[in-house]
Protein backbone atom coordinates (compact mmCIF):
# COMPACT_ATOMS: atom_id res chain seq x y z
CA UNK A 1 0.00 0.00 0.00
CA UNK A 2 0.95 3.51 -0.55
CA UNK A 3 2.79 5.07 2.32
CA UNK A 4 2.73 8.68 3.64
CA UNK A 5 4.40 10.95 2.00
CA UNK A 6 7.13 12.94 3.43
CA UNK A 7 6.97 16.00 5.52
CA UNK A 8 10.03 18.10 4.76
CA UNK A 9 11.62 20.27 7.40
CA UNK A 10 11.40 23.77 6.91
CA UNK A 11 14.57 25.32 6.59
CA UNK A 12 17.86 23.96 5.67
CA UNK A 13 20.68 22.26 7.94
CA UNK A 14 24.16 23.47 8.38
CA UNK A 15 25.29 19.98 7.03
CA UNK A 16 29.86 21.40 7.22
CA UNK A 17 29.60 22.31 10.83
CA UNK A 18 26.59 22.12 13.67
CA UNK A 19 23.83 20.31 11.51
CA UNK A 20 21.37 22.97 13.38
CA UNK A 21 18.68 24.50 11.19
CA UNK A 22 19.77 27.89 9.25
CA UNK A 23 16.75 29.81 9.74
CA UNK A 24 15.75 31.94 7.10
CA UNK A 25 17.44 29.76 4.67
CA UNK A 26 14.78 27.55 2.75
CA UNK A 27 14.62 24.07 1.57
CA UNK A 28 11.45 25.32 -0.83
CA UNK A 29 11.62 28.15 -2.95
CA UNK A 30 7.71 27.37 -2.83
CA UNK A 31 7.38 27.34 0.79
CA UNK A 32 9.98 30.96 0.91
CA UNK A 33 7.65 32.61 -1.67
CA UNK A 34 4.89 31.68 0.40
CA UNK A 35 5.96 32.81 3.50
CA UNK A 36 4.33 35.75 4.40
CA UNK A 37 0.95 34.18 3.19
CA UNK A 38 -1.79 32.13 5.77
CA UNK A 39 -1.08 28.81 6.78
CA UNK A 40 -2.71 26.61 8.51
CA UNK A 41 -0.64 24.73 11.67
CA UNK A 42 -2.16 21.36 13.63
CA UNK A 43 0.00 19.93 16.33
CA UNK A 44 2.59 17.10 15.32
CA UNK A 45 1.85 14.10 17.31
CA UNK A 46 4.60 12.18 18.78
CA UNK A 47 3.63 8.63 18.11
CA UNK A 48 3.39 6.25 15.73
CA UNK A 49 2.05 6.50 11.92
CA UNK A 50 -1.35 4.31 11.04
CA UNK A 51 -2.78 3.84 7.79
CA UNK A 52 -6.25 2.64 7.60
CA UNK A 53 -7.15 1.03 4.76
CA UNK A 54 -10.73 0.80 3.21
CA UNK A 55 -9.94 -0.92 -0.45
CA UNK A 56 -14.04 -1.21 -0.71
CA UNK A 57 -14.77 -4.23 0.91
CA UNK A 58 -12.66 -4.43 4.07
CA UNK A 59 -10.42 -2.78 6.29
CA UNK A 60 -6.73 -3.48 6.73
CA UNK A 61 -4.13 -2.09 9.08
CA UNK A 62 -0.82 -0.28 8.41
CA UNK A 63 1.82 1.28 10.11
CA UNK A 64 4.53 3.42 8.26
CA UNK A 65 5.42 0.63 6.03
CA UNK A 66 3.83 -2.12 5.16
CA UNK A 67 5.87 -4.36 7.26
CA UNK A 68 6.04 -2.33 10.59
CA UNK A 69 4.41 -3.94 13.53
CA UNK A 70 1.15 -2.11 15.28
CA UNK A 71 1.98 -2.55 19.18
CA UNK A 72 -0.57 -4.61 20.60
CA UNK A 73 -2.63 -1.85 22.39
CA UNK A 74 -2.81 -0.01 19.70
CA UNK A 75 -4.49 -2.50 17.36
CA UNK A 76 -7.07 -3.24 19.91
CA UNK A 77 -8.34 0.37 19.73
CA UNK A 78 -8.16 0.14 16.36
CA UNK A 79 -10.34 -2.60 15.99
CA UNK A 80 -12.64 -0.90 18.42
CA UNK A 81 -12.82 1.79 16.28
CA UNK A 82 -12.73 0.93 12.96
CA UNK A 83 -13.93 -2.78 12.77
CA UNK A 84 -17.29 -4.97 13.49
CA UNK A 85 -20.56 -4.24 11.35
CA UNK A 86 -21.53 -1.21 11.85
CA UNK A 87 -18.32 0.20 10.85
CA UNK A 88 -18.02 -1.67 7.60
CA UNK A 89 -21.44 -0.42 6.83
CA UNK A 90 -20.46 2.82 7.75
CA UNK A 91 -17.36 3.12 5.20
CA UNK A 92 -19.93 1.20 2.83
CA UNK A 93 -22.49 4.37 3.21
CA UNK A 94 -19.98 7.11 2.43
CA UNK A 95 -17.37 5.80 0.33
CA UNK A 96 -18.87 2.41 -1.24
CA UNK A 97 -16.26 0.77 -3.68
CA UNK A 98 -13.97 3.63 -3.39
CA UNK A 99 -10.59 2.91 -1.64
CA UNK A 100 -9.85 5.30 0.85
CA UNK A 101 -6.90 6.01 3.36
CA UNK A 102 -7.32 7.33 6.64
CA UNK A 103 -3.76 8.54 8.00
CA UNK A 104 -3.32 8.85 11.64
CA UNK A 105 -1.05 8.84 14.42
CA UNK A 106 -0.94 6.29 17.10
CA UNK A 107 0.10 7.82 20.40
CA UNK A 108 -0.21 7.01 24.18
CA UNK A 109 0.93 4.12 26.86
CA UNK A 110 3.34 2.06 25.32
CA UNK A 111 3.58 4.20 21.88
CA UNK A 112 7.73 6.14 21.43
CA UNK A 113 7.26 8.03 24.92
CA UNK A 114 3.55 8.80 24.82
CA UNK A 115 2.61 7.76 28.54
CA UNK A 116 2.50 11.49 28.87
CA UNK A 117 -0.27 11.90 26.54
CA UNK A 118 -2.29 9.07 27.10
CA UNK A 119 -2.88 6.12 29.98
CA UNK A 120 -4.20 4.40 27.29
CA UNK A 121 -3.42 3.84 23.58
CA UNK A 122 -5.25 6.23 21.35
CA UNK A 123 -5.84 7.22 17.54
CA UNK A 124 -5.92 11.31 16.17
CA UNK A 125 -6.32 11.62 12.25
CA UNK A 126 -4.35 14.03 10.29
CA UNK A 127 -4.84 13.50 6.68
CA UNK A 128 -7.26 11.38 4.77
CA UNK A 129 -7.31 10.05 0.95
CA UNK A 130 -10.25 9.82 -0.80
CA UNK A 131 -9.26 7.92 -4.22
CA UNK A 132 -5.56 9.50 -4.87
CA UNK A 133 -6.93 12.88 -3.35
CA UNK A 134 -6.54 14.43 -0.23
CA UNK A 135 -9.24 16.12 1.76
CA UNK A 136 -9.97 19.55 2.80
CA UNK A 137 -9.64 20.02 6.79
CA UNK A 138 -13.60 20.11 6.78
CA UNK A 139 -14.03 17.04 5.44
CA UNK A 140 -11.65 15.27 7.05
CA UNK A 141 -13.37 16.63 10.52
CA UNK A 142 -16.69 15.36 9.13
CA UNK A 143 -15.50 11.86 8.78
CA UNK A 144 -13.60 11.52 11.75
CA UNK A 145 -16.52 12.82 13.55
CA UNK A 146 -19.05 10.10 11.78
CA UNK A 147 -16.39 7.49 13.07
CA UNK A 148 -16.13 9.00 16.76
CA UNK A 149 -12.11 9.57 16.05
CA UNK A 150 -10.17 12.68 16.91
CA UNK A 151 -8.74 15.64 14.75
CA UNK A 152 -4.76 16.92 15.51
CA UNK A 153 -5.74 20.14 16.21
CA UNK A 154 -5.24 23.65 14.70
CA UNK A 155 -2.32 25.74 16.42
CA UNK A 156 -2.48 28.60 14.37
CA UNK A 157 -3.08 30.25 11.14
CA UNK A 158 -1.20 32.58 10.17
CA UNK A 159 2.35 33.23 9.07
CA UNK A 160 5.57 30.83 8.56
CA UNK A 161 7.80 33.03 11.14
CA UNK A 162 4.36 33.18 13.41
CA UNK A 163 5.16 29.66 13.53
CA UNK A 164 8.59 29.63 13.99
CA UNK A 165 7.95 31.92 16.98
CA UNK A 166 5.92 29.90 18.84
CA UNK A 167 7.64 27.13 18.80
CA UNK A 168 10.52 28.96 20.07
CA UNK A 169 8.78 29.09 23.39
CA UNK A 170 8.37 25.41 23.05
CA UNK A 171 4.50 25.14 23.62
CA UNK A 172 2.54 22.53 26.20
CA UNK A 173 0.73 19.86 23.70
CA UNK A 174 -2.98 20.83 23.31
CA UNK A 175 -3.85 16.45 22.39
CA UNK A 176 -1.40 15.88 26.14
CA UNK A 177 -4.06 18.66 27.56
CA UNK A 178 -1.09 20.58 28.65
CA UNK A 179 0.60 17.61 30.35
CA UNK A 180 3.98 17.57 28.16
CA UNK A 181 5.88 19.96 25.56
CA UNK A 182 4.37 19.93 22.40
CA UNK A 183 6.80 17.67 19.38
CA UNK A 184 6.00 20.71 16.60
CA UNK A 185 3.61 21.65 13.96
CA UNK A 186 2.46 20.33 10.35
CA UNK A 187 1.59 23.32 7.93
CA UNK A 188 0.16 23.60 4.55
CA UNK A 189 -1.39 27.15 3.15
CA UNK A 190 -5.04 27.61 3.71
CA UNK A 191 -5.22 27.32 -0.03
CA UNK A 192 -3.83 24.11 -1.44
CA UNK A 193 -0.58 24.49 -3.56
CA UNK A 194 1.13 21.81 -5.64
CA UNK A 195 4.68 21.67 -6.61
CA UNK A 196 5.80 21.23 -10.33
CA UNK A 197 6.34 17.74 -9.43
CA UNK A 198 2.44 17.42 -8.34
CA UNK A 199 3.45 16.80 -4.54
CA UNK A 200 1.32 19.43 -1.83
CA UNK A 201 3.26 21.94 -0.35
CA UNK A 202 3.66 20.82 3.45
CA UNK A 203 6.25 21.09 5.82
CA UNK A 204 7.01 20.96 9.84
CA UNK A 205 8.55 22.80 12.64
CA UNK A 206 9.75 20.53 15.13
CA UNK A 207 10.23 22.22 18.83
CA UNK A 208 14.18 20.30 19.26
CA UNK A 209 15.25 22.20 16.18
CA UNK A 210 15.03 25.58 17.87
CA UNK A 211 15.47 24.50 21.70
Amino acid sequence: MKEYHKIETLFQRDMEGSKKLIEGVYRDEIVEYLKDNKWIFTEKVDGTNIRVVWDGHCVVFYGRTDNAQIPSNLVQKLNSLFLGTANEQLFEQKFGATPVTIYGEGYGAKIQSGGDYSSEAEFIVFDIEVDGIFLERENIVEISKAFGIEVVPIILEGTIQEAVDLIKTAPKSIVAKGVKEMEGVVGTPSKRIYSVRGDRIIVKVKVRDFI
